[in-house]
């Protein structure tokens, strides 16, 4: 039997039930948009690329959309002219729950059943219709709530799989609730009953009255939100920046554009919230007594560093290399290195914790901990009265506020693109011929002010090449680029609500010019320890001492 897929917490799948149909909400999340690319405009949002290119992709036959918003009526259109659909329909429901919205809902159930019927050669069973209504049970007991724009089982599951707690899907069109409408005994009162059940349950952010939403997150047992939004979606980016200020458990943002390609990056975030659940770190002293040794690695896309500490929290050996071609041969090389340089063979580690972006590849470790809570440990045992932490490293960049105790809490990161990263400086080096080193420097005797626009790595530096056309010096060239990575980390630094004294980690904490020209936007100093790029190995080797 063909599936009849719907996308909306709106779809009457009771009334199709009763028609003979097998309804199913179409959960698909392709790798790219190449074929939806092919025939929509490239703005669309996420969402409805991904109905058009799931039908495209001959995954679905049967359709039925709602008018949720602008882009699933372009879906509609466009899935229409391709006229590759054995059935497709389009529910036109107002977003108001009053008398006319009923009645308008009840003769869009009517036509619909009326189309839906003679596709299928069906008519209206009464007792199906009834049997299809089903009763969602609340959750009990604590639970991680996801809220916001409808979130696949692809991504869901990531959820799952990385929270502490157990995790419930009410994020749009997952969280359909409809009540069962009284018994009518004609077909249009029944409609009408049905119209007014629909339009009556939790209200999506599309309605115009949508103040019952907050039965979602006023939910007994709720210990966090994980809210997620799409690219190009404002609906519910109005919903998040209301809540930011007044939800009273923890909150994490994620944005994905409909496609799998960010599960990966998304997985760090989700990590580092999920720890804020756990007790990975035993508070204060514990009752055993400290014997042996203890590492932390943390394996980056450039480099990758291990600490080595002492039962007295004493560092042994303290390693960075790059990272090479393998995240799992890379660690091993510098963990050896490391050892070697305190005297001490890998039996005398009595734990060993990984981190960074390689941390689910590395076989040696006890433990794993997301690379934003391992900094936010080591800054906070390298300066205690750090409150904030800018984090540059080779592919992304991070914005940590820290708790009086070093615990984490809150964080933004840029991982989208790698503007304002490591990688960003060492590309725009290589088209200006000169080292890292040089890079650091020559940028703080800038005469001109230059100001790199382009947001994209690509487009600036195009931008570098003209510049250098024009004969622009080296110096303000340099200047230029500081200034945009500065930008774009004071810009992650209001975000996360960032205090005083902050403190500079990874590796591009030892350029000199970028963390000049953050100070300068940031109106403060900067704290950089000796050790800054060792921070996340060393959060992590703190980790390991707590196991022990």
């Amino acid at each position: 039997m063909s599936i009849t897929y719907h996308v909306c917490k709106y779809t009457p799948v009771e009334l199709l039930t009763a028609l003979g149909g097998q309804c199913a909400l179409l959960d698909e999340a392709p790798e790219s948009f190449d074929l939806s690319d092919q025939v929509a405009h490239p703005n669309l949002c996420g969402f409805g690329k991904s109905v058009i290119q799931a039908a495209m992709a001959g995954q679905v036959k049967e359709l039925v959309l709602v008018n949720c918003c602008d882009t699933i009526r372009s879906a509609y259109d466009i899935l229409q002219d391709q006229g590759n659909l054995d059935f497709l329909y389009l529910l036109d429901i107002l977003h108001k729950q009053e008398a006319c919205s009923v009645e308008h809902t009840r003769d869009q159930l009517m036509a619909l059943a009326e189309a839906y019927g003679a596709y299928k050669g069906t008519t209206f069973d009464k007792e199906a219709f009834f049997a299809a209504f089903q009763t969602p049970q609340p959750p009990s007991g604590p639970h991680i709530a996801v809220l916001g724009a409808k979130m696949g089982q692809h991504l869901f599951s990531l959820v799952q799989e990385t929270m502490p707690l157990p995790a419930l899907n009410a994020t749009c069109a997952n969280n359909r609730n409809v009540a069962r409408p009284e018994d009518k005994e004609d077909f249009a009162d029944l409609m009408a009953d049905y119209a007014r059940c629909l339009l009556g349950q939790l209200p999506c952010m599309r309605m115009t009255d949508n103040t019952a939403r907050r039965a979602l997150y006023n939910t007994p047992g709720l210990e966090g939100v994980v809210y997620h939004t799409l690219q190009f979606c404002d609906y519910y980016g109005f919903e998040y920046a209301a809540l930011r200020n007044q939800l009273p458990v923890p909150l994490l943002k994620i944005e994905s554009d409909g496609t799998t390609q960010s599960r990966e990056q998304l997985r760090t975030r989700l990590d580092a919230f999920a720890e804020g659940f756990m007790d990975l770190a035993r508070k204060g002293e514990t009752s055993m007594e400290k014997h042996g040794c203890y590492a932390g690695i943390d394996s980056g896309s450039a480099t990758t560093d291990v600490v080595i500490l002492d039962k007295d929290k004493n560092i042994l050996a303290k390693v960075i290399l790059p990272t090479g071609a393998g995240a799992s041969n890379g660690a091993q090389r510098a963990l050896d290195q490391a050892l070697q340089q305190a005297g001490l063979t890998q039996a005398d580690l009595t734990a060993t914790v990984t981190t960074g972006y390689g941390r689910g590849v590395i076989g040696a470790g006890d433990k794993s901990v997301t690379e934003i809570t391992c900094h936010a440990k080591g800054a906070h045992f390298l300066n205690p009265a750090i409150r904030t932490v800018i984090d540059i490293g080779g592919q992304d960049s991070k914005v940590i506020r820290l708790e009086p105790d070093g615990s984490v809490a809150n964080f933004v990161m840029n991982d989208k693109c790698a503007a304002g990263t490591g990688r960003f400086l060492e590309m725009m080096a290589r088209t200006l011929e000169i080292s890292l080193e040089e890079m650091s420097t020559v940028g703080l005797t800038w005469k001109e002010d230059i100001t790199i626009s382009s947001m994209c790595t690509v487009f600036a530096d195009s931008e570098v090449v003209s510049l250098v056309a024009q004969n622009k010096a080296l110096p303000d060239i340099v200047h230029g680029l500081n200034q945009s990575v500065a930008a774009r980390c004071a810009a992650l630094f209001r975000r996360v609500g960032g205090e005083n004294p902050c403190m500079m980690t990874g590796g591009v904490s030892r350029n000199r010019g970028v963390a000049a020209a953050i100070e300068e936007k940031l109106g403060q100093p900067l704290y950089i320890h000796p050790d800054a790029q060792l921070c996340g190995a060393l959060g992590a080797a703190l980790f390991a001492w707590e196991l022990g």
